[in-house]
């Protein structure tokens, strides 16, 4: 099979909703990439987001390029100043974050777990699908959503964000029974984060949502 080339001005855009202007440029799906995670985000404008304010937790170490512009970078809490060709190495549980510095700055995500095979992240269909929502494309949203139940059955986040997503189309019954699936998968978080989220509104007074909502695991209540 042989290689192929793009640019990164030509794949596709997902305007992340609540991150400051993030936009993702999906390198590893437009490619099929198989064996580690690299994405591009690009801001238009200084004072956008191009990474994310994170930390990955599981293990997980990146290397971001910033291949055009420039960035101002947050690494546990230190700035740094990285112009075009800087390269920022975060290792496992390192937070971290950027803001474009100049107009039209684009960075360059890669990451992976070592020893592990590589398998991409449920997120990559949840930006994908919220973002296609709020640009008006509900069947391709729909086919995120999906797409990203069938990669991760057992994961409560595709049933949550579906569950958001369901609420904001006012289809009550569905989204209640995805929010269930998610509470019965994990309820912690979905005791956390549902009654504070926005994308419930129309929900905020059903009683099937609020029992939902407000269960707490035999642990406890969620934190």
């Amino acid at each position: 099979m042989s290689g192929s080339i793009t640019r990164i001005d030509d794949l596709q855009r997902y305007p992340i909703e609540g991150q400051e202007g993030l936009t993702w440029r999906p390198v590893r799906r437009h490619f099929d990439i198989q064996s580690f995670g690299v994405n591009a985000y690009t801001a238009e404008e200084a004072g956008q987001r191009v990474v994310e304010e994170h930390r990955e937790q599981d293990g997980h170490e990146e290397l971001y390029v910033v291949v055009t512009g420039r960035a101002t970078f947050m690494l546990d809490g230190e700035e740094h100043d990285a112009p075009a060709g800087t390269l920022v190495h975060c290792p496992p549980d390192t937070l971290r974050g950027a803001v474009a510095a100049e107009p039209g700055t684009t960075v360059l995500g890669i990451g992976a777990k070592p020893g592990e095979v590589f398998k991409p992240s449920g997120w990559e269909w949840t930006f994908a699908g919220m973002s296609l929502l709020n640009q008006g494309d509900e069947q391709a949203a729909r086919r995120e959503f999906e797409a990203g139940l069938e990669a991760y059955p057992d994961a409560w986040q595709g049933y949550y964000n579906l569950a958001c997503a369901e609420a904001r189309l006012g289809n009550r019954d569905e989204a209640i029974d995805n929010l269930r699936r998610a509470a019965e998968l994990d309820q912690a978080v979905v005791t956390k984060y549902a009654l504070e989220d926005e994308d419930f509104a129309s929900l905020k007074d059903d009683p099937d949502f609020l029992a939902i909502a407000r269960q707490t695991n035999a642990a406890g209540p969620a934190s």
